[in-house]
């Protein structure tokens, strides 16, 4: 009997999600397993897997429809050795609302028959040629890009939703861009670092190709799920949360040694960076000072009994926050392969929902940018997030004279609601007690 293909629920928040791009198309046959879409969450963009195994009979939603419902059937499998005609009598009647889904692919009154039928192996394998009415259903256009050749199809073209749609809209070909994203997968700058100029904008006389640019030239793009969902939130914490900022310089040298000496000594495969040590010391501080380790929910507040950490990670479109759990029973070694596998795995949007939603305090590290200080806005509805700069040299006073230190600076951004200015000024300082004299970590 024919398999229904449904909007999963990638997160327990989820009611609706955009169909970002189908990596199937019909006739194809797919495995339990197999990558068959990506869908935009309001946390990021995920692969969604079959469960079953089938044949793809029918694709009932467009790549790119918007506000899909939890639950609208999708796709339609049929099983191995089954006729497409029968799914075609027996498949899901799809109801569909403006309120549901924002575009629906429209199918052909009878899809099935349509699809490409299998060839004996003795039948050449030349195309024929096709009228109107025998051409397959058209491939939606967020399908993976793929040439032929006369007998085989060329590798897929990997590369993000929101870098297909901008070369979509600038007219740029895909395969002539080389990607810099995991597996060579095709980014947003990689499309805006291409060359293009408008034909819209310029005059139709003149060889837009002479034309080193176009005054006022710009571009409307869509605004994915997950960057609603950053805009929505943020603004939200902004307007509600009574923010205050408390800002530490904390001299690093110490902990830059015990570094490189804990490198020195650990297993192959485990390199200890600043931000794990970052992360230890923040959850450290977190069980030393518990009232700073709250969130703030309307009648009640909430007291977390574990340092359940949460890191931002910029990905391609946005930034996604996973968590990792009880930080502080975490020792150093497992602490640095936790935080590797999960940023690793939030760039490829391989992450569970469970991996990136709740966490009681976040970290965001600028570092690795050059920037000195900046003030973060809080994840809601936690109480507390703390902004970690760059470590750079600067001049300091030592017993009355003048020395260089290496110096950290980091930014507390906490909510006036659930965390008083002097709590928050005592986990800084905790904070920095850790910081500056590290071996305390190991207590």
């Amino acid at each position: 009997m024919p398999v229904n293909v449904t909007m999963p629920a990638l997160s327990p928040t989820m009611t609706t999600g955009t169909l970002a791009k189908w990596t199937i198309a019909l006739g194809d046959a797919v495995h339990a397993g197999d990558v068959i879409a990506e869908i935009e969450t309001d946390k990021a963009t995920m692969e969604v897997e079959a469960i079953e195994d089938g044949v793809v009979a029918q694709i009932l939603v467009e790549a790119g429809s918007e506000n899909v419902a939890v639950g609208t059937v999708i796709a339609v499998l049929a099983e191995a050795g089954e006729s497409f005609d029968r799914v075609a009598s027996t498949a899901v009647t799809l109801v569909q609302s403006d309120a549901t889904v924002e575009s629906v692919a429209k199918t052909p009154a009878d899809p099935l028959t349509k699809a490409r039928p299998e060839k004996p192996a003795s039948q050449p394998t030349e195309p024929s040629a096709e009228t109107p009415a025998e051409k397959p259903a058209e491939t939606p256009i967020e399908t993976p890009v793929e040439t032929k050749t006369s007998t085989q199809k060329a590798s897929r073209i990997f590369v993000t939703p929101l870098a297909r749609r901008i070369a979509a809209d600038r007219g740029i070909a895909l395969e002539r861009l080389v990607g810099s994203g995991p597996r060579g997968r095709i980014l947003r700058r990689d499309v805006e670092a291409a060359s293009y100029i408008s034909p819209q904008a310029a005059p139709s006389s003149v060889d837009d190709t002479n034309l080193p640019f176009v005054a006022g030239a710009s571009e409307l793009v869509m605004n994915s799920q997950m960057r609603k969902s950053i805009a929505s939130r943020l603004q939200d914490s902004k307007q509600q949360a009574p923010h205050f900022y408390l800002t530490k310089d904390c001299q690093i040298d110490e902990l830059l040694r015990a570094r490189r000496a804990l490198n020195d000594r650990t297993t192959e495969g485990v390199k200890i960076s600043l931000n794990d040590l970052v992360i230890r010391a923040a959850a450290m501080a977190l069980m030393e000072v518990p009232d700073a380790n709250v969130s703030w929910e309307g009648e009640h507040t909430r007291c977390f009994k574990h340092a359940d950490i949460a890191m931002a990670v910029a990905i391609d479109g946005g930034l996604v926050t996973p968590v990792i759990w009880a930080a502080e029973t975490m020792g150093l070694a497992e602490l640095s392969k936790t935080t590797a596998d999960l940023a690793e795995r939030a760039r490829r949007g391989q992450l569970r929902a469970a991996e990136y939603s709740g966490g009681s305090f976040t970290i965001s590290n600028l570092g690795m940018f050059g920037i000195r200080e900046f003030a973060a806005v809080i994840n809601p509805p936690q109480g507390a997030i703390l902004a970690v700069g760059t470590g750079e040299q600067r001049p300091v006073v030592v017993d009355g004279a003048l020395a260089v230190a290496t110096i950290m600076t980091v930014t507390l951004s906490a909510d006036h609601r659930a965390v008083d200015g002097a709590v928050g000024a005592r986990w800084l300082q905790s904070f920095n007690g850790f910081i500056e004299h590290p071996v305390t970590m190991l207590l």
